[in-house]
């Protein structure tokens, strides 16, 4: 089974711009495709796993949700990096749209997305990292049994300052480029070339 960093979307990958409603919107952060990179030439699987509460609320529609994945995807090949997948929860139990407006378990940190991650994509969670700029993406990682990393883009440095009792990351970086640094400095992230087992 794969090793895997898991990404938050908004305010890690790329810039977060409150409900992110229109393609166009999309801004990368300046090293998010090095970071994508890195990872995929150490062999981690890439995943998005993304709270997108702006379906449950009638702000926009899955299909826009995944037309900016694909959007995400075209632009990342392009410079030859990958996310493996994308996982995302539309839901949110103060949703105003009827089939969204629910409690469920895939809205982080609930495990759901990491569960069918792992399940779809042979992925192990307990050998993963999950990489975000939310004390819930740091609860999501512990409930996973993954390795933990805040960053302080997004929302980031200002969670950083109210941390929840309890709660603690593996580490605190600037970025996305700091996180993959970070993560393949790690014993945790090192591969095994399958022809010498």
């Amino acid at each position: 089974m794969r090793r895997a960093v898991f990404l938050d979307r908004d305010g890690t990958m790329i810039e977060d711009v409150g409900y992110l409603d229109a393609i166009a919107r999309v801004a990368f952060y300046p090293w998010t495709i090095d970071a994508i990179k890195a990872l995929n030439r150490a062999q981690l699987a890439v995943v998005v796993v993304t709270n997108q509460s702006g379906v449950a609320r009638g702000y926009f529609s899955e299909s826009l949700v995944e037309a900016t994945h694909r959007h995400m995807s075209a632009r990342l090949e392009a410079a030859h990096a990958r996310v493996d997948a994308y996982y995302y929860c539309p839901h949110h139990p103060g949703g105003t749209v009827g089939a969204y407006a629910r409690a469920c378990d895939c809205r982080k940190p609930a495990t759901g997305l990491i569960e069918r991650a792992a399940a779809e994509l042979g992925l192990d969670a307990a050998r993963s990292f999950v990489v975000g700029d939310k004390w819930i993406d740091v609860r999501l990682a512990r409930a996973v049994g993954a390795r933990a990393i805040l960053v302080r883009t997004g929302s980031g440095a200002a969670e950083e300052m109210r941390a929840p009792a309890g709660v603690a990351a593996d580490a605190v970086v600037d970025n996305l480029a700091a996180a993959a640094s970070w993560i393949l400095r790690s014993p945790q992230s090192e591969t095994r070339d399958p022809r010498c087992s």
